[in-house]
């Protein structure tokens, strides 16, 4: 099933969100339609041509459906500066009418006052609130409402019924018509304003990309733009450049600042064989790198693809809302005709109200009809569905791309309302709280020697072996600058370990029982390393000749431990889970024995031992039935069922693989303390979202009952109604300054 996005214009509130969903359903083959009225973009899954949904986007609403490419992607510009036009060509006529509307009721008559209002509204009404007015009566011919319904309503029909001034001496609403579609025009820009800034991660994200590359055919260096790299290709990077896409170093050490995808401040040294990511940036020396994966493949494209897939969904609060808002506009305007009604019907029990407040906008002496016009009107421009379409998506927006930029990936919207409900998390231990490889521990001299003496020899021999716990006393070795000595006669003992001569002793180095009875002296050493969950490796040593038969009476000359040791401060990590009420349960396939050594160093008191891959869905549940709430930690290989059964799936990331397709978060950076940081930025944006809605509920909750009755002129509930989307977004925007 294909998956597809397309850039949205001409949407003004979650309604019309609702609608083009609704008609993008109805096409043969399509699964699932969402709509992010904030991003302005339409998330498709099924195999719908992109013709179709483009012609049903238009045939409900003056919308336009753009698949999107980077080719489109300054068509939300565009949008916004002919917003910008409109709202400037309606101030152009409305100040005029306004200075003269202040001398005509301050200082002297007008002459000719009614006609240059009609005038100097025409080409507002009629020209700049043409696409408002158009988007009402094709939702109208749909049988659907959406927020330019109300402002059409408040704007088009006022101005019109004072042309009744020409037969019959009513009150004239010109001004208040045309102030309200100019507010509707300033508020509008100044929104699309605000969520362009929401929607910014995206576009940081973007334009990270090197936009040049450097390549070597031929012997020759070239330079092209990146979309010409093919896999294979050899770039050269120098100091200061970005690396133009993913790759490995076939050649040259440096340090690249991977600060954009991980959220790392420190630079990472790399070296031949290393892997390094696109757009990275290489800080000293000179770099050949071969490019791995180009395009859609890239770290880059995958994080972008993964922050607009969090944008797309929807979390439970939100389903509730808009489901909710699809029923506000036609409900606002019943009461609004149900205002008009009560006015005309019941004007003694409105206008002692209205006395009451003496409010100076209020003139309690015009005709009921217009005191019933003005109230009707106030409660459909006062009512605000933007507000609340934009609440939960504006705080999502920026939500999900501050976590980005701190190496969380939200992959699904639903974790931030549910990360935060969370009482237990279970983390898988090789791979995410040990480092997923053998390194030595400790070096045990027996006899008198030194350590390093005992690692010279044991490393010496193991220089030929492929075994994982050989390769780290190689680096060990490395590590201590170690020098090595030729090894002869190499041999790999079955199930046992390695031996060879060097400098013309035969040297054995494996499992204790590879020497027999003579490990009886280091009984004792053996269990204590055991205990602490270590892999003990024996160090034994002849002179050439004097060789026993297979393993006895060999001179043990150390003991070297090896053991998957604990990714640093994940100590600290588990002791602020504590702090914070969370349980901590480590699984592991590991025996009980081994797994509470490693949870005593971690400082964890719960562990599920001896658990196999295909258990530990089980596992997951069992801790779901004691605590609730469980977010399970795992490095997204094996851990795919455990994580989908969890109530949050955090999978950790590492290096270039960010495509986990079972987490709903992704740690970047491989580092546990990126849950805290996933704890902290759920909070804060589900805190965000709710102070959203409490605010575009109470807007509305008090208002309309304002408007009915009376107490609110119909150009302040337009001001008011452009102010409280306003409000919603810049409310959003705050949480960039929050610390996570």
């Amino acid at each position: 099933m294909e998956k597809k996005i397309f850039k949205i214009l001409g949407m003004h509130c979650a309604s019309c969100a609702r609608n083009i969903e609704k008609a993008v359903l109805r096409l043969p083959g399509a699964k699932s339609a969402k709509v992010n009225f904030a991003a302005k973009k339409l998330y498709l899954e099924g195999d719908v041509k992109d013709g179709e949904v483009i012609e049903a986007v238009s045939a409900v609403g003056d919308y336009k459906a753009f698949p999107e490419k980077e080719e489109l992607k300054d068509i939300e510009e565009k949008e916004m500066a002919q917003a910008k036009k409109r709202m400037i060509t309606a101030l152009w006529f409305w100040v005029p009418m306004m200075s003269l509307m202040m001398v005509d009721m301050f200082i002297r008559t007008v002459p000719y006052f009614f006609y240059i209002t009609l005038i100097l509204g025409l080409p507002v009404i009629f020209f700049v609130g043409y696409n408002t007015h158009k988007s009402a009566f094709i939702a109208a011919k749909h049988f659907s409402a959406n927020m330019d319904t109300l402002v059409m309503l408040g704007s088009l029909p006022p101005y019109l019924l004072s042309f009744l001034q020409f037969f019959f001496p009513v009150t004239t609403f010109v001004e208040m018509a045309i102030s309200i579609l100019t507010f509707h025009l300033i508020g509008r820009y100044l929104e699309a304003k605000a969520r362009g800034r929401a929607s910014q991660a995206i576009k940081r994200l973007l334009e990270l990309g090197a936009k040049k590359a450097k390549i070597i055919i031929d012997g020759q260096e070239k330079e092209i733009a990146v979309e010409e790299l093919k896999v294979g290709d050899v770039m050269i990077v120098r100091p200061g450049e970005k690396i133009p896409t993913d790759g490995l170093v076939i050649e040259g050490e440096s340090h690249v600042d991977e600060s954009m995808a991980t959220g790392e401040s420190m630079p990472v040294g790399k070296k031949k064989g290393d892997a390094v990511i696109g757009s990275t940036i290489n800080q000293q020396g000179v770099l050949k790198v071969q490019a791995t994966k180009i395009g859609k493949e890239t770290f880059l494209s995958q994080i972008i693809k993964l922050v607009e897939e969090c944008q797309g969904s929807r979390i439970p609060i939100q389903e509730f809302a808009d489901r909710v808002t699809g029923y506000l506009v036609p409900a606002v305007i019943l009461v609004a005709i149900g205002t008009f009604v009560s006015w005309i019907l019941f004007p003694n029990f409105h206008i002692p109200i209205v006395e009451f407040f003496n409010l100076p906008w209020l003139n309690v002496a015009a005709p009921v009809i217009s005191l019933a016009i003005l109230a009707a009107v106030a409660v459909l421009v006062i009512a605000c569905p933007c507000a609340l379409g934009l609440a939960t998506p504006t705080a999502l927006m920026v939500g999900s791309g501050l976590g980005a930029e701190k190496g969380v990936l939200l992959r699904k919207g639903e974790a931030i309302q549910t990360m935060k409900e969370v009482k237990a998390i279970i983390l898988d231990k090789t791979g995410t709280l040990t480092k997923g490889k053998p390194s030595v521990t400790d070096i045990v001299e027996v006899g008198g020697g030194l350590p390093s003496a005992v690692l010279q020899l044991a490393a010496s021999v193991e220089q030929n072996s492929e075994h994982p716990l050989g390769r780290a006393i190689i680096d060990k070795a490395k590590e201590m600058d170690v020098k090595l000595d030729e090894c002869q006669s190499f041999e790999a003992v079955i199930g046992m370990g390695v031996k060879g001569i060097v400098n013309g002793a035969e040297v054995m180095v494996g499992k204790p029982e590879m020497v027999g009875e003579a490990k009886a002296e280091i009984e004792e050493k053996l269990k204590e390393l055991q205990e602490q969950a270590k892999t003990a490796m024996i160090v034994a040593a002849d002179p050439i000749g004097e060789q026993a038969p297979y393993g006895a009476g060999k001179k043990i000359i150390g003991i070297i431990a090896l053991a998957d040791t604990l990714k640093e401060g994940a100590a600290d990590v588990i002791n602020e889970f504590e702090k914070r009420g969370l349980k901590t349960i480590m699984l592991t396939g590991d025996n009980q024995k081994t797994a509470e050594a490693i949870a005593r160093q971690a400082g964890i008191n719960e562990v599920y031992a001896q658990v196999m891959p295909d258990q530990k869905v089980a596992a997951v549940q069992r801790a779901q039935q004691e605590y609730g709430m469980v977010a399970m930690v795992g490095d997204g290989i094996n851990d795919g069922p455990a994580l989908a059964a969890a109530n949050v799936g955090i999978a950790i990331g590492t290096g270039t693989d960010v495509a986990i397709e079972s987490g709903d978060i992704i740690l970047i950076r491989g580092d546990i303390s990126g849950i805290i940081t996933a704890i902290n930025l759920s909070k804060a944006t589900f805190n965000k979202i709710k102070q959203n809605y409490f605010w575009a509920w109470f807007y509305n909750a008090v208002a309309i009952p304002a408007a009915f009755l009376g107490l609110l002129h119909p150009v302040i509930g337009a001001v008011a109604m452009a102010a409280s989307s306003l409000t919603v977004v810049l409310n959003s925007l705050r949480l960039r300054k929050i610390k996570i």
